[in-house]
């Protein structure tokens, strides 16, 4: 839409090419006052007007460019779409080179025929050239079956996507994140770590696997499953294919009743704050940023994760967010008094005696002061390499 008091294009086009003659033929005085007359009707800069009315023809280029005439027939095309075809539509970079040996190796078979005039031409035929031909084509919409997104796909549609609210109160609502130890390469296999976080008594989990393969991760499941004092109500991942696959869906079928399912939005780490943030402080802060790629390693880690789930879970005191109110403009946090995730439990009401019992004599039975000491000498044992960590995990 044309502003008021501005020139539409054409005719300021039309009325450039009316002044050109005038300013062609005029002195440079004469000249100047033109230029002053245009830029006041038309609103160019003074400059833009000398450039147009030294072109040739004025406009915005030289006019429609007529086609290339074509230097290759339709012979030639269908001799290139079925070599494409059979070097499974390889780019005209990796094609172009081969075109002329590949089109005579396909018709020792019978799957072209060639005369002497067309590998003359598929000899001086450029990259450039087949380029174009290539984009004219017709190919196929899948060359090869996806079927492990398209089944990771499948099921997260099935998952809402939410986040779990942080004033939950019902014990069995967890966040759950895979942590990678492949160092500074993700070449080649090494361990992971399975975090589960209880988000209304801050109860964690943890167990690391080698891989992440189906296999492996429905074992660091069942290993939670067996060893979780109450039972998972919802569970909210990422969008991983580690939690996205048919395994895994009958895993949860078959080993957890009731259980309900989310996911967070692409890209927002946010979505799982709570699994996110126990990442750091208890996997993290104690493993690095180390490569662990052998089972020693993996052993090691789960014994030093099996002492930090009493140490966590029955002594260390965590604080649970109770409001959020706005005063004065700021967001304002306000917190609970801190009790450890054993005593949320008990205080919730959802421990049976049976399952109250065992965690109970652990807790009467465990020195914290000796255990914090164990850990650290099994952080230490992990940090100086493979020769400590066998004995570790012995």
């Amino acid at each position: 839409m044309v502003g008021e008091g501005v020139m539409p294009m054409g005719a300021r086009e039309e009325y450039l090419a009316r002044m050109r003659p005038r300013y062609v033929q005029a002195d440079r005085a004469e000249q100047g006052r033109l230029l002053t007359e245009m830029e006041a009707v038309t609103g160019l800069h003074r400059k833009s007007l000398i450039r147009r009315l030294a072109r040739p023809a004025l406009g915005h280029g030289a006019g429609p460019r007529r086609p290339r005439r074509r230097q290759y027939g339709a012979d030639v095309e269908h001799v290139v779409a079925v070599v494409w075809e059979s070097l499974d539509y390889v780019c005209a970079e990796r094609l172009e080179p081969g075109l002329l040996t590949t089109a005579r190796h396909l018709a020792t078979w019978g799957e072209l025929a060639l005369t002497p005039e067309l590998e003359g031409q598929l000899g001086q035929i450029s990259r450039a050239t087949v380029q174009r031909m290539l984009a004219r084509i017709p190919r196929p919409p899948s060359r090869l079956p996806q079927r492990g997104p398209e089944a990771a796909n499948r099921l997260r549609q099935a998952v809402p996507v939410e986040r779990i609210p942080w004033e939950t109160a019902e014990p069995g609502q967890f966040e759950v994140d895979l942590v990678h130890h492949g160092g500074a390469s993700a070449a080649g296999e090494y361990a992971h770590t399975l975090q589960l976080i209880d988000v209304a008594t801050g109860w964690s989990e943890r167990v690391a696997l080698l891989g992440r393969s189906q296999r492996a991760m429905a074992a660091a499941f069942r290993h939670v499953f067996a060893r979780l004092p109450f039972p998972i109500v919802h569970l909210h991942s990422d969008n991983g294919s580690e939690f996205f696959n048919d395994h895994l869906v009958r895993l949860f079928g078959e080993d957890v009743t009731g259980l309900t399912r989310s996911r967070s939005r692409p890209y927002h780490k946010n979505d799982s704050r709570f699994v996110e943030q126990k990442n750091a402080t208890l996997v993290r802060a104690y493993v690095g940023q180390l490569r662990l790629d052998t089972p020693a390693q993996v052993a090691a880690l789960n014994a030093l994760y099996a002492d930090l789930w009493t140490y966590y879970n029955l002594f260390q005191p965590v604080l649970r967010l109770v409001d959020k109110p706005i005063v004065e403009g700021k967001l304002r946090r306000r917190w609970d008094a801190a009790q450890t995730p054993y005593a949320r439990l008990v205080a919730a009401g959802v421990l049976t005696a049976a399952q109250q019992e065992p965690l109970a004599q652990r807790y009467a039975q465990t020195n914290p002061r000796q255990l914090r000491q164990q850990i650290y000498r099994q952080v230490t044992a992990l940090w100086q390499g493979t020769p400590a960590l066998a004995e570790a995990a012995d």
